[in-house]
């Protein structure tokens, strides 16, 4: 991939640009602050960002605000069993960007450049039952695409350490994806 297809630029609703690149190690403590301040997400550790901007780069993406700050990411990675499927961990959007359609944009983008690079056919993620803003944006990217959707549940709450009070993880599985 080429550096110019590597920064992919959309336009949000105030004319304002933001950029979509590929992460670098620099950005692993914002994109945990964004994960923690989204009161949705499973919080991982700081460090496990670290890890995932140097060793999944490849098969993620971050949105720059004007001054090159990170406003939302998308993270994933090729599933070794099923490398024609990408399974996005996490997405999320700084809370003064949201309700711009830039979770969608940055999937879109993902989407396309590991489809391109990698061969994905088909994306993988999990929504917890009470995630709507999640459900609405597999949704909608399925339709967008033209893709079906289907969902199962992959793991029950049960399956979660005693206490955790965890809500079952649902499988999306979406695809083919063409092109």
């Amino acid at each position: 991939m080429n550096a110019a297809q590597d920064n992919l630029v959309r336009a949000d609703s105030r004319r304002e640009f933001t950029v979509m690149e590929t992460p670098t190690v620099e950005d692993g403590a914002a994109i945990w602050r964004i994960a923690r301040d989204s009161e949705v997400l499973d919080l991982n550790s700081s460090y496990s960002y670290l890890l995932w901007c140097r060793d999944f780069a490849a098969t993620s993406l971050v949105a720059r605000g004007p001054g090159g700050e990170p406003i939302a990411f998308v993270t994933g990675y090729a599933r070794p069993e099923r490398p024609e499927a990408l399974v996005v961990w996490q997405i999320a959007v700084d809370r003064e960007h949201r309700g711009r359609g830039l979770a969608g944009a940055l999937l879109d983008a993902l989407t396309a450049r590991v489809s391109a690079d990698l061969g994905i056919r088909e994306i993988e993620t999990t929504v917890t039952p009470g995630n709507t803003a999640s459900d609405r944006l597999f949704t909608a990217y399925a339709a967008r695409h033209g893709a079906r959707l289907e969902r199962t549940v992959l793991f029950d709450g049960g399956l979660f350490p005693a206490g955790a009070d965890h809500e079952p993880e649902v499988l999306y599985r979406i695809g083919p994806l063409t092109g």
